[in-house]
């Protein structure tokens, strides 16, 4: 790809999904807009798959200036991430354009994804930040695209933690660009050996890694994504889970000190969570009743494995090269997949003439790829456990690491089999559109076949040390299908909410309810009793309403050119004195 047509297709990548997003605002275009959404992606996989590592574009019009481009890393992301949305925007073009709020719709989808891909594209900090809250909050339009209780709900959690994770962001990015040679504008780059070197070094790692952790579902941080997943509609919910997962994953990639030394407290904290996600994660996921929450669970464990390669970097920076290899391998493996499940959880509900023999094992080529029976499954364990046994780099602690993700492998069987045991039961319940049965052939194929494309990023897998572990692949699956067997037949799933942890959260008068309930007091007198407060509530905060409202009318008409001016004198005073 020359150099000319590298930088317009830089600059297309996010600007094409953005300036359609924009063009939403006039009314006459938004009916020619909604059938060329999905194809507002193409130019961001044209650029992963032809573009160069190392060119860049300077954006210096905008407000804090910019530079966008590509390492070999962002490369492999912005190739999943494209792929990933422009077969959800296939797929969901039949149904969501008969959608009474189609129109809606597109302009969330444009703008998340042009967020999604200039996150990945970004070089400098601000940028990057802009990108994300742009995907981030683009995204809550997506998940609450229904209007139902349970989309707006779900909206609502994801919102909360959605700004809780912002704020975390800007504050770990904020103190991280004071140590850079240029603080008013940094690059992603100079922000490693600036926050090893930060005296606010533990404040700047703890704000980024829960920052980002709220995307990429770390413990106590997760409780949005069943919610989300289950509400939003499929394609989102394939975006959601295949590709905006993956930004937490790469904001600590391009963030956190990686490689840097002293960081081993740090690492252990890291791996120690990694570790609670993966075996948690599966524990809760396979008692679930819906195979989009049982979907959500699996994203939850094996992003935790994830989360564990990040730790043993921060623990061993020696690792690093390798370790960025498997993490990568692992990013392009599991966004390919999980957005196939997510994709096929619709499909399997049409009515069709296909051969159902042929639906199925479409269904279960990417269940057997996170189970690791997969090329792409089995290259991304072998590279994992290669890249954590390299050595004697890890410490003792850790050295039964391997062995612990090993185990953590039979949970992902054991969801992979009960999401397809739930599936069996929603089979054949809607008419076929061609649209959905097209996005998801595209991305199911691109799950064996995609892991191929990596010697094009620079990135020579071993094929022979994976076919060499083979068999470390394969006990995990056995046993997973075994104790699956086991549960059919005799074991019952508790009744674990969806979203967990959040149900200890709730506010106290449903706990009250229940307790009252058990005491042998009607529910319905509790509530009324509640009902009673709550409109007492109300009238006491009408009442303060109405007297502060007139007094701020008062201030406003009478005494707000005396306020002003006696602010304006206190500044001048305070001023005066620092100098």
């Amino acid at each position: 790809m020359s150099s000319v047509v590298g930088t317009v297709t830089l600059l297309l990548a996010p600007g094409l999904p953005f300036a359609l997003g924009l063009l939403w605002s006039f009314p006459r275009l938004r009916p020619h807009i909604g059938p060329i959404a999905p194809w507002a992606a193409i130019p961001a996989l044209l650029l992963a798959l032809f573009g160069k590592p190392g060119e860049t574009v300077e954006l210096s019009w905008l407000l804090f200036g910019a530079e966008i481009g590509m390492t070999p890393t962002t490369q492999v992301f912005l190739f999943f991430t494209a792929l990933i949305w422009f077969a959800a925007g296939i797929h969901g073009r039949g149904h969501l354009s008969e959608d009474d709020h189609c129109e809606r719709f597109c302009v969330f989808w444009l703008f998340t994804l042009a967020g999604n891909i200039g996150l990945i594209l970004a070089l400098d900090v601000a940028l990057f930040y802009t990108s994300f809250a742009l995907m981030t909050f683009a995204a809550y339009g997506l998940i609450v695209h229904s209007s139902s209780p349970a989309a707006l709900r779900a909206g609502r959690v994801y919102l909360v933690l959605a700004v809780l994770g912002e704020a975390l962001i800007l504050i770990g990015l904020i103190l991280a660009a004071r140590g850079t040679e240029a603080p008013l504008l940094p690059l992603l780059a100079d922000l490693p050996e600036a926050i090893a070197a930060a005296p606010e070094r533990d404040l700047i790692i703890a704000s980024l890694w829960l920052g980002f952790g709220v995307k990429a579902g770390l413990p106590l941080l997760h409780f949005s994504l069943p919610l989300a997943y289950a509400a939003a509609p499929v394609p989102v919910a394939a975006a959601l889970a295949g590709a905006m997962i993956k930004a937490g994953l790469l904001g600590w990639l391009v963030t956190l000190p990686l490689g840097q030394a002293g960081l081993a407290d740090w690492g252990t904290i890291v791996i120690a969570t990694g570790l609670i996600a993966a075996f948690g994660g599966a524990l809760i996921g396979v008692h679930q009743n819906r195979p989009r929450i049982v979907l959500a669970y699996s994203s939850i464990s094996q992003m935790g494995m994830a989360t564990v390669a990040i730790g043993a970097w921060l623990s061993a920076p020696a690792l690093g090269p390798l370790l960025a290899i498997a993490i990568t391998v692992f990013a392009l493996h599991h966004a390919l997949a999980k957005a196939a499940l997510f994709l096929g959880t619709e499909v399997v509900r049409h009515r069709t003439r296909r051969p159902v023999l042929w639906l199925w094992i479409g269904l279960g080529i990417p269940a057997l790829g996170l189970a690791g029976l997969m090329p792409s499954g089995l290259l991304t364990k072998t590279t994992l456990k290669a890249a954590l046994t390299a050595g004697d780099a890890l410490p003792e602690t850790w050295a039964n690491l391997p062995l612990l993700l090993g185990i953590a492998a039979i949970g992902t069987t054991a969801l992979m089999a009960r999401h397809l045991w739930l599936l069996r039961l929603e089979a054949g319940r809607d008419d076929a559109r061609p649209a959905a049965w097209h996005g998801w052939a595209l991305i199911t194929a691109a799950t064996v076949l995609g892991v191929f494309l990596l010697p094009i990023w620079g990135i020579s897998p071993s094929w022979w040390a994976a076919l060499g572990g083979l068999f470390d692949a394969f006990w995990p699956v056995a046993i997973g299908l075994v104790l699956a067997v086991i549960a059919w037949r005799w074991l019952r799933p508790w009744p674990i909410p969806p979203a967990d942890v959040l149900v200890l959260l709730t506010p106290l008068p449903g706990l009250a309810v229940r307790a009252g309930q058990a005491l042998g007091v009607t529910g319905p007198a509790i509530q009324r009793v509640f009902r009673h407060l709550q409109a007492l509530a109300l009238d006491r905060y009408r009442r303060a309403d109405h007297r502060i409202g007139r007094a701020s009318v008062h201030l406003w008409r009478r005494d707000a050119s005396l306020l002003f001016a006696l602010i304006l004198a206190l500044l001048a005073v305070y001023g005066l004195s620092i100098v």
